[in-house]
Order: structure tokens, then C-alpha cells, then sequence
């Protein structure tokens, strides 16, 4: 998602990311940054950015410290700063003193955005900072390819034929992640009920995360899902250095069964084959529902983003729905973008473009806004 931070505003591109708070972007002095593709921020040449003052550090200083959950990292200092949003509509979405994070030493996979924009439910997230006429209200559509919106309140509402809707959970202990209550996983007609296994829950069970690539799924019940696709497919099977990963020898996936995930509410979301399966390359295809927990500190289960590819979803905090409508997310340009310029097309729209970010296991590199590398990555002793 492209943003503008600063006066005069600098732009800069930087991952949604609903699994966190923070909106950061590397800034200089840099004790140790990553290349990116837009100029590194300089605080010193604007004239709204100002330090944040905390009374419980010897300089006054308001440090933070992010450790995400492929061990990439953020640490800086919090400051205030107008961001600014360009719209499709042409009108810019201005946004005064709206706390930022000012990265002097981080890493990150992927090298060509400057930052993060978090969009939990954390005080400092950018849906947090846009205040109460937008609603709580996001909805986005990832596109495996080139560019996809981003909306915010009212246009965000996800609604129409074929719209299915599940209850939005927060927890006390995890107060500002989105959670979602699985109920089940059919793999074909094969429904495997989460009730009667440690994963049931009906207040919440999975985390919905944009910034997570893959879906994970607790170890009790992955191995009944998996058990279920295994009885399905045929091929011959390959193993990879993670043992855990299901893979098949085939160059197509109309062998594989079609998975749907149940939610709380009768929200019956069926995926698609891309949504569930990936070409792992050398004629392999593997399960990309996975074994958890991915990142302990989020909790058992994730929702991930490829999971969440080709469907327009909405978070919607003032009914507490997220919602999922089956959606080409690849065609809803109106005017064609280019790199320097947002197009016009309507109010709090935003351009945004899909990069995969993994937390572990298969790591999905952006080389060039068309063309997508995979590798995998097998860190000995890391789960």
C-alpha cells in the first residue's frame, strides 16, 4: 500500500498487515537498514514530524521493539507525523500527528517496500488513527498478481450474491487480533468437526492475518485434515527436508480435493485450488494448509493470506463481521496504474499490490511487479 509521511510528503510502500499495530517506516539514521526501493525517510527535512516524549526512559524517548514471527524485526522510536493517502477518487485522505514508528535498525524479506502498515485492532494501527467516521471498516482483494483496492469505511461493507459473513471475536489476552471461530474442514464431503477435538472453541479459535502467507492449523487437528486429503489423491508422494509438508509428484492440481473452511454462522467459505495447494516447482505440489503453531505469540490457528487470495474481505467492527465474497481480485481496475500515479475510481480506495510474506517454511520474493520466484528454506532444528 503506498503512502505519503511527512511535509513536504515523501512516498513510501509498505505491507498491510492485520496481524500487527505499528506503522513504520525506516527512517535515517539508519544503524542498520535493508534496501529499498523508494529513498529511505528523512525525518530532519520535515517540518510536522516530531519525536513522541515518554517519561519512562532516561532520554524520553518512546522506543519500541517488534520481533515478528519469521524472526524480521523493527526498532526505532515512535513519533508523530501527517500521513497522507491518496485515494483513487483523486482526493488525498490527510491524516495529522497520527503516530508512526521511525525504524533505525531492521529486516525484512523482500526487500523493495520501506515498511509496515498495521491494521489490527492495536491503538496505534493505522484503522485505529482514522478515527470514528471510517468505521472500524477495511475490506481488501488479493490479487496473486499485479494490483488490487484497499477501502476504508463505508466502502469497505462487503456485501452481495455470494457474500458469506462469520462472527469477529476479540480476546482479552490477544485484545487486538481478529479472530474468527472455525467449526469445521470438509475436504470434498468429508466434513472433520473441530468438536470433540482441543481445537473447538466458540469464541474464537483462528487468527484472520494478512501479514501471514500460509494457513495454520493446530497439530491434533491438521493430522485429520491432512489424513482426509491424503485419502483422496493419489500421486506419489515426495517429502521434503519438513516432513511435515504434504507434497505429490504432479504437474496438475485437478488431482487434488476441493477444501472448504466452515465458520461460525454457517459461513461455508469453499477455496479454491490455488487457495490450498502451491507448485513447489520440480513437478511437486504440496498442501499449503499447514502445522501449527506458526507464531506462538498469535496463537494455534492462522488464517493466511493465500488462503484469502481472489476474495474480497471486509472487517466490519460496528456489526463485528469479517466477511468473504468470491471475487476476481485481479480485474477491478478502472483506469490502469502505473508505478508514479493513483487512478481515479472511488472515495477511500486505495491501490494496493500483493506480496507474499511468509512467517516460515516457503518464502514468496517479489523480483519485478510481474513475475513471482519461489524457494524453499529449511533452517535445521526451526519449526
Amino acid at each position: 500500500m503506498k503512502l505519503q509521511i511527512g511535509t513536504p510528503p515523501v512516498e513510501f510502500e509498505a505491507l498491510i498487515d492485520t496481524g500487527s499495530s505499528v506503522i513504520w517506516t525506516q527512517c535515517l539514521p539508519c544503524l542498520n537498514c535493508y534496501d529499498q526501493r523508494n529513498p529511505i525517510f528523512d525525518p530532519s527535512k520535515s517540518s510536522t514530524y516530531q519525536d513522541l516524549r515518554c517519561n519512562n526512559t532516561p532520554d524520553h524517548s518512546c522506543v519500541y521493539d517488534i520481533v515478528y514471527a519469521d524472526h524480521t524485526y523493527s526498532i526505532g522510536s515512535f513519533a508523530t507525523e501527517t500521513v497522507t493517502i491518496k485515494s483513487t477518487s483523486g482526493q488525498s485522505y490527510v491524516m495529522p500527528e497520527t503516530i508512526i514508528g521511525c525504524s533505525h535498525n531492521s529486516s525484512m524479506l523482500g526487500r523493495s517496500f520501506s515498511g509496515m502498515v498495521g491494521l489490527n485492532l492495536g491503538r496505534s494501527s493505522l484503522v485505529s488513527q482514522m478515527g470514528k467516521h471510517m468505521q472500524g471498516a477495511i475490506s481488501y482483494c488479493f490479487s496473486p498478481e499485479g494490483t488490487s483496492k484497499i477501502h476504508f469505511g463505508s466502502n469497505a461493507i462487503v456485501s452481495g450474491e455470494g457474500t458469506v459473513s462469520t462472527t469477529m471475536f476479540m480476546k482479552k489476552e490477544n485484545h487486538v487480533f481478529y479472530y474468527l471461530n472455525l467449526d469445521a474442514v470438509s475436504v470434498e464431503e468429508t466434513r472433520i468437526e473441530t468438536l470433540g477435538t482441543p481445537f473447538h472453541a466458540v469464541d474464537g479459535n483462528i487468527i484472520i492475518d494478512s501479514g501471514t502467507t500460509f494457513t495454520y492449523l493446530p497439530a491434533s487437528y491438521y493430522s485429520l485434515v491432512r489424513e482426509a486429503v491424503e485419502k483422496v489423491v493419489t500421486a506419489e508422494r515426495v517429502t521434503y527436508q519438513d516432513d511435515y509438508s504434504l507434497c505429490y509428484v504432479t504437474d496438475t492440481m485437478d488431482i487434488f480435493p476441493v477444501i472448504t473452511m466452515h465458520f461460525s454462522g454457517g459461513a461455508d467459505l469453499v477455496l479454491g485450488k490455488n487457495n490450498t495447494y502451491m507448485d513447489y516447482g520440480e513437478g511437486a505440489i504440496c498442501l499449503i494448509i499447514i502445522c501449527g503453531p506458526a507464531a506462538p505469540n498469535f496463537g494455534e490457528a492462522i488464517f493466511g493470506n493465500i488462503a484469502q487470495n481472489n476474495f474480497l474481505v471486509g472487517y466490519d467492527l460496528s456489526s463485528r463481521l469479517v466477511s468473504f465474497k468470491p471475487t476476481d481480485c485481479g480485474v477491478t481496475q478502472d483506469i490502469p496504474i502505473d508505478d508514479n500515479s493513483i487512478s481515479a475510481a472511488s472515495l477511500f480506495q486505495f491501490n494496493i499490490k500483493y506480496f507474499g510474506r511468509a512467517k516460515s517454511g516457503l518464502f514468496v520474493l517479489q523480483t519485478n511487479p510481474h513475475k513471482l520466484v519461489r524457494f524453499h528454506l529449511c533452517i535445521p532444528g526451526d519449526s
